[in-house]
């Protein structure tokens, strides 16, 4: 897959900035990334994961960027991504990464037949199976192929979502898996989803030791049929500690550490300090422009709902507490000017509720540094939603 050649497009049209340019002529509303905070918390991630003896894997449904994965894999030492979607997947494995987990169930026959072939691409495939009749249908389609997929059985830890409850659920599926040609079982999924974003740092642990409770009776009950999982995988931005800690995950899943949003940032850490201050820096943002101050104590910005995912709340005005984001509409966002501090031409830096989505609502990062843009990135896996 040739990645696309910003010197191919035209600013202002299909691309918001060029190389080189100064971040004031960047064109709004679109994302920008704040390169030395970006390098300095994959640095930061790489380092705690090596120090506690931990693997990780990086969650590509994040920022869907291609190049994002393989900054994180050299300046962090990921060892891959994770993946929700088979066509997500593909476009890293075209896009040279090895080790691929897509962190979800495939049942659609069209859809396993094409993560049956993705090992061709050169990478290591895995993938989650909560349902024993699933074992069959990709081993038939991997078979077919002649190539091999990596299992691992998704626990229900806490999320109430995928996965199964029990621990001979557990074992009869990695049995299957192991005794079926084009499979192999590599290990356990559980990663607890639903606690991520709880702003109490106990309320988190207590989520965090149910689940881990329920992983070593899984483990125990492999190991007394002599199934030693390779990988037991899981933890995000919001509970890695807990996971690197357990005694038992040798795999971390965190993904919004290198970019953060608002509702991240408002989660608490052990001394009850805000992660956003304390552990990682905001490195994402939607730039903005003001548009319109009609009114004396309100302005009127270009980023509404059509660049932005405001499903975990409206975004954060980057270092100011002068001015408030109050509300959005389709092309327009609110902003609560008291003062008459903005005036029309203004930039901000707005800090998304939510990156993930945010992120898939675009085409491009654009890469600030000393004030310059320094590189354009695609969002490589944008609109891959099957």
């Amino acid at each position: 897959m040739t990645p696309p050649n910003p010197d191919d497009y035209e600013v202002g049209y299909d691309i918001p900035a060029a190389l080189g340019m100064d971040e004031g002529d960047i064109q709004t509303p679109c994302l920008i990334l704040d390169l030395d905070a970006l390098e300095r918390n994959i640095v930061k991630m790489g380092n705690y994961a090596r120090a506690h003896g931990m693997r990780h894997r990086v969650h590509g449904k994040m920022h869907k960027s291609v190049d994002v994965a393989k900054l994180q894999q050299r300046l962090g030492g990921a060892d891959g991504v994770c993946c929700q979607k088979v066509s997500e997947a593909e476009v890293f494995a075209r896009g040279g990464i090895t080790d691929i987990l897509v962190s979800n169930q495939v049942r659609d026959p069209m859809k396993i037949d094409r993560l049956a072939r993705m090992p061709k691409l050169g990478a290591r495939v895995s993938v989650c199976v909560d349902d024993i009749a699933n074992i069959a249908e990709l081993s038939e389609t991997a078979a077919r192929h002649g190539t091999t997929l990596e299992i691992l059985v998704e626990i229900d830890c806490g999320a109430e979502r995928c996965g199964v409850s029990t621990p001979e659920e557990v074992v009869t599926i990695a049995q299957a898996a192991l005794a079926a040609p084009g499979l192999n079982f590599a290990g356990i999924q559980a990663y607890q989803g639903a606690m991520q974003h709880l702003p109490e740092y106990a309320a988190r642990k207590a989520k965090l030791d149910h689940a881990i409770a329920q992983v070593k009776q899984a483990v125990a009950a492999l190991n007394a049929v002599g199934l030693t999982p390779a990988l037991i995988t899981g933890g995000g931005t919001g509970s890695y500690e807990f996971e690197s800690t357990s005694g038992v995950y040798n795999e971390l899943q965190c993904g919004s550490y290198a970019f953060m949003d608002a509702d991240y940032g408002r989660i608490l850490d052990e001394n009850g300090q805000r992660i956003d201050a304390g552990q990682w820096e905001n490195a994402l943002f939607l730039l903005t422009q003001v548009m319109s101050h009609a009114k004396p104590d309100f302005a009127v910005c270009d980023a509404g709902l059509k660049v932005q995912s405001v499903d975990s709340g409206l975004p954060v005005i980057f270092g100011r507490e002068d001015v408030t984001y109050l509300n959005c509409s389709d092309e327009h966002g609110v902003i609560a000017d008291p003062k008459g501090v903005l005036k029309v031409g203004d930039k901000l830096r707005l800090v998304p509720g939510h990156c993930d989505p945010t992120c898939n609502l675009h085409d491009w990062y654009v890469g600030v540094r000393n004030g310059k843009v320094e590189t354009l990135w695609p969002v490589s896996a944008r609109g891959k939603a099957f």
